[in-house]
């Protein structure tokens, strides 16, 4: 019987232009960037130089910290730049892929007769291992960890984020592929929002708000991380890498991203392989986003109706455009009894018509003041810890008592909603991310 977790805080943020079920096709460069900032927490370096041949499978660059932890190249072709910014710091490795694709032939291999290590060997081979990610600290994961559990969220409930279920058809077979190899290393459990039919893991059916569906809430009402304890975070479109890898014996990065939004001219799902750039067309002043509004990372503002390129990055489950704000016109400002915009303490009169959609836009609306001991943060946190005073410990520095409120428990994005409630306009998932470096300093 699939256990049912209720969790009775939150808040869901229903904005207009959600990606409707369907496919859209979009003009697709043949140039694909691999971007370590990708993935936190590693030390990259490169393994290929410019003018190199590569297949879909190849590793691009490496761990500095633990070279066995390869990052795959998602097409064949040649390497066209290595992008390096500041202090010689890696922006990318681009690669410009052939007509005819080729691909290293890993093998096709039965995951029932696999046990732990050759599973790890089998993700560290292909370039695929650096997509697990672990609490604490919220980074990618290496393969000297020992995982007590490791967890995976096949729902996403942020703003605007794109239909897992949407994404899943078709691909079922992967997916169980994916999460039986690895619950080779250790218990998986499966967070989910409907009944979903699986084998060699434990189903967890969550109901509530926004951010129920974020892996770190997750854990936190499963299994909690306490000091010197690790689990292991994988995302739902990464078991599907690695069912793909076992099935077939080839790297294949292709994920389904929602394209959405109310500025976005046409919203839908696209089929694409990580790195690769696609061109969206927007409205007129539109923020584009590479993820959700509350998590993503903003990748252009338009200034009149274009077409914009856009990197898919390797985590990323959406491409988003809602308004920039920088035209607006409001007489009076907040002070008006407006009907058509969002106020999560009902200032506004619009949360009497019920399940509205709104067009929010990316203004911050206030400047960062003090700290508000309100308990805002509480009332959109389903975690078990005091997030007001864990923000204060992080901001003062305190490390006992950063330990001592759970932040081996937490993820940047599990502050995102907080962040968006907050009167003090302060960055928490900035805060959070500084605060989890630090304290991962201080412990090596």
């Amino acid at each position: 019987m699939t256990r049912v977790i209720k969790l009775s805080k939150g808040l869901d943020i229903n904005l207009a232009g959600k990606a409707e079920p369907k496919k859209v096709n979009l003009s697709a460069g043949n140039v694909f960037a691999l971007n370590p900032a990708d993935f936190e927490g590693v030390k990259p370096k490169v393994v290929v130089k410019e003018g190199d041949k590569v297949k879909a499978g190849d590793a691009l660059f490496v761990n500095k910290d633990f070279p066995q932890v390869k990052f795959a190249s998602p097409v064949s072709g040649t390497v066209k730049l290595v992008e390096r910014g500041d202090r010689r710091k890696l922006l990318s490795v681009q690669v410009e892929a052939d007509a005819q694709q080729e691909f290293v032939d890993f093998g096709k291999k039965d995951v029932k007769s696999l046990d732990a290590e050759a599973v790890k060997n089998a993700l560290l081979d292909a370039g695929l291992f650096g997509y697990i990610n672990q609490l604490p600290y919220a980074i990618s994961t290496n393969p000297e960890t020992a995982p007590k559990a490791i967890f995976v969220s096949a729902f996403r409930d942020m703003p605007l984020a794109g239909d897992f279920s949407f994404e899943l058809k078709g691909q079922e077979a992967d997916f169980q592929t994916g999460l039986s190899a690895l619950a080779k290393i250790a218990k998986v459990y499966v967070g989910v929002n409907e009944s979903m039919s699986l084998s060699d893991v434990e189903v967890v059916e969550f109901r509530g708000k926004c951010p129920a569906g974020n892996v770190g809430v997750q854990v936190n009402n499963i299994d909690p991380v306490n000091k010197g304890e690790i689990v292991w975070t994988v995302e739902p479109s990464a078991v599907i890498f690695f069912g793909r890898l076992f099935n077939t014996g080839k790297v294949n990065l292709t994920r389904t991203v929602a394209v959405a939004g109310s500025e976005m001219k046409e919203n839908g799902y696209v089929d694409a392989l990580v790195g690769q750039q696609l061109t969206v067309n927007v409205d007129a002043n539109a923020r584009v986003i590479m993820g959700n509004p509350l998590t993503g990372k903003a990748v252009a503002t338009t200034q009149q109706a274009s077409a914009v390129a856009v990197t898919l990055g390797a985590h990323s489950s959406e491409i988003i455009a809602i308004p920039e704000g920088n035209n607006a016109d409001e007489i009076l400002g907040w002070i008006m009894p407006r009907f058509g915009q969002f106020s999560v303490n009902r200032s506004y009169f619009s949360w009497l018509f019920g399940k509205k959609q709104y067009k929010l836009d990316a203004r911050v609306k206030g400047g960062e003041r003090h700290m508000i001991m309100s308990g805002e943060y509480d009332s959109v946190l389903p975690m078990d810890i005091y997030a007001e005073y864990l923000i204060k410990a992080i901001i003062t520095g305190d490390i006992d008592k950063q330990e001592q409120l759970g932040i081996y428990e937490v993820s940047p994005e599990d502050f995102a909603l907080a962040e968006f409630v907050d009167s003090s306009k302060l960055e928490l998932q900035r805060i959070v991310r500084e605060g989890l470096d630090v304290l991962r300093k201080e412990n090596e």
